[in-house]
C-alpha cells in the first residue's frame, strides 16, 4: 500500500476571546481577567493542569491589557528593566528553575506601576522556591483555579481543535471520543493531533474506527 508523507503542520490554533468556550471549570478565571485593573497588589495567578486553557486565557488578557508574554524559562535572559509600568504575563511560573532572582525583580518592578499575571500547574507552595522573598510574594498572590473540564467543555474543545486543523469529522465521532478519552484538554489536544497524523499517513478519513485503533477500543 502506498502511504502518504505526513508532516506535523497543524493549523494555527485560534486564541481569541470569541474562540474561548466558557464553562463552569474556567468561568471564574475568565471573570478574574475581566477585572484585571482591580487586582489586589496588581497581580494574579492562574493555576491549572497541563492543557487546561491557561495559555488561551493569557492570550485573551494580553490582547485586552496590551501585555507582554514571557515564558518563565526565558526570564534568565530577559530585559526586565524595559518592562517597568507594563502589563506582563509569565507563563509556567512553576518552571522558573534558576531564574528566581529575575522573577523577584520582575515582580517588584511590574507590580509597582504595571500589572502581573502568572500561570502555573500548581500553587506556589509546590514550586520548590529557594528565595524566601520571592516565595512570600508568590504565596501572597491571589489565585484563580481552572478545574477539570466537563463534557460540554471537552466537546467544544474537540470541535475547535479539529476546526483549527481544517478537518471535518463525522457528527458521531465527538461523543465517541468523549466516552473513551482521558478527561483533560491536554489529552484532547494530543488525541486530535494523532488522529490527524494517522489519517494523513494512511490516506484515510478520521472515523470512529480510526479512533478506536488509537484508543484501543472497539
Amino acid at each position: 500500500m502506498i502511504r502518504q508523507l505526513a508532516f506535523d503542520l497543524p493549523g494555527q490554533e485560534a486564541m481569541t476571546r470569541k474562540d474561548f468556550f466558557v464553562a463552569p471549570s474556567n468561568a471564574l478565571a475568565l471573570q478574574t481577567l475581566d477585572h484585571w485593573q482591580d487586582w489586589p497588589g496588581r497581580k494574579h495567578l492562574i493555576v491549572g493542569p497541563e492543557g487546561a486553557g491557561k495559555t488561551h486565557l493569557v492570550q485573551i488578557w494580553a490582547a485586552e491589557a496590551d501585555a507582554v508574554i514571557l515564558p518563565a524559562e526565558t526570564l534568565a535572559t530577559a530585559d526586565i528593566a524595559r518592562l517597568a509600568g507594563r502589563a506582563v504575563a509569565v507563563e509556567d511560573a512553576d518552571r522558573i528553575g534558576g531564574a528566581e532572582a529575575q522573577l523577584f525583580h520582575l515582580h517588584n518592578l511590574v507590580t509597582t506601576s504595571g500589572t502581573l499575571l502568572l500561570t502555573a500547574r500548581t500553587p506556589p507552595r509546590d514550586w520548590g522556591l529557594a528565595l524566601a522573598d520571592l516565595k512570600s510574594r508568590m504565596q501572597a498572590t491571589p489565585i484563580a483555579v481552572l478545574d477539570g473540564p466537563d463534557d460540554a467543555l471537552l466537546s467544544a474543545v474537540l470541535v475547535k481543535l479539529f476546526a483549527d486543523r481544517q478537518v471535518v469529522v463525522p457528527t458521531n465521532l465527538i461523543p465517541y471520543l468523549l466516552s473513551r478519552m482521558p478527561r483533560s484538554i491536554g489529552a484532547a489536544r494530543g488525541l486530535v493531533a494523532e488522529l490527524d497524523a494517522r489519517a494523513l499517513a494512511a490516506g484515510r478519513p478520521i472515523t470512529r474506527a480510526l479512533a478506536g485503533e488509537i484508543l484501543g477500543t472497539d
